[in-house]
């Protein structure tokens, strides 16, 4: 089996392994660095539970190859608290109810946290629409979308 070495920033961390070619980057992330907060649902970068923020943008990790993601900077949901405080979307998902089985919540919180930070004031409807990549059969999507909705307008105040 062919293999390549890469070196990738996750979490903050550098990494450098050496990966076979077809290793995905969702099985590198979980099997390599044992992170597990992303999840394998359809591996067919339909369904969004194995979102990461790879350069800033929102990633099927099921759809790209671990060694494609070289000289890359990762940012997966184990990411998102800083020094044991939540990141202020995984704390309004818990404190507004966004959350029920778990399973598609760590993507969500990815696509939610690069919309916020490209589009600092979305609409719902723009909200919906952005997430559109990420499927939940547990909340109906209400309860996310005004939470995202909500950490949008207390960062925008926060800000001014």
């Amino acid at each position: 089996m062919q293999s390549r070495e890469i070196h990738v920033l996750v979490n903050d961390e550098k990494y450098i392994r050496e990966v076979p070619v077809n290793k995905t980057l969702l099985q590198f992330i979980r099997e390599d660095l044992g992170l597990t907060g992303a999840k394998e649902g359809c591996s067919e970068g339909e369904c969004g539970a194995c979102t990461v923020i790879m350069d800033g943008k929102p990633v099927n990790s099921c759809m790209v190859l671990a060694y494609e993601a070289a000289g890359t900077t990762i940012l997966t949901v184990e990411g998102l608290a800083k020094n044991g405080v939540l990141h202020p979307l995984q704390q309004a998902f818990i404190d507004e109810g966004a959350v029920q089985c778990g399973f598609c919540t760590p993507g969500m919180l990815l696509t939610a946290k690069s919309i916020l930070d490209e589009y600092p004031s979305p609409t719902e409807a723009e909200i919906r629409k952005m997430m559109e990549g990420n499927l939940c059969r547990c909340t109906g999507y209400t309860r996310i979308v005004k939470t995202v909705k909500k950490v949008a307008d207390m960062l925008s105040a926060a800000g001014s």
